[in-house]
């Protein structure tokens, strides 16, 4: 089992929102992988403006619980995140799918719990997949 859950935006508006289409399968993660979550400054600005009006309240108890983590500091890590930025400009990566990569390479046994599938394009450490968990597309 993984000692660090990292999640990002996709997962926490899909927890919080029961019209997400993937609200189902954020809620069943969450008993699977427990909090506290971490998470990055990032991911909770994108959460904040995606949740909107309706779910700060949710969004924030997380936080104020410690049931979710602001666990990394960009000024630590600027220029590897940096580096994520320019070597996945393809992409394009977000600011806070860097940072989270940026954290699976600085955490013991990562997991990031995502809906973006860009995760298992990115890389950390260069050539090693993101160990992640996403919602299994419907058929």
């Amino acid at each position: 089992m993984a000692r660090s859950v990292l999640v990002d935006a996709g997962f926490l508006v899909a927890l919080l929102s029961r019209r997400d289409a993937n609200h189902r399968w954020a809620a069943a993660q969450a008993p699977v992988r427990p909090p506290p979550w971490m998470t990055c400054e990032a991911v909770l600005s994108e959460a904040f403006h995606l949740i909107g009006a309706r779910g700060t309240r949710s969004l924030a108890t997380l936080l104020s619980r410690g049931a979710l983590l602001c666990a990394f500091g960009f000024a630590d890590d600027r220029d590897a995140v940096l580096r994520l930025l320019q070597k996945y400009a393809d992409v394009p990566m977000s600011l806070a799918d860097a940072c989270l990569v940026r954290m699976t390479e600085t955490l013991n046994e990562p997991v990031v719990l995502t809906t973006d599938a860009d995760f298992r394009v990115y890389r950390r450490h260069g050539r090693q997949m993101i160990p992640c968990v996403l919602p299994v597309p419907p058929r």
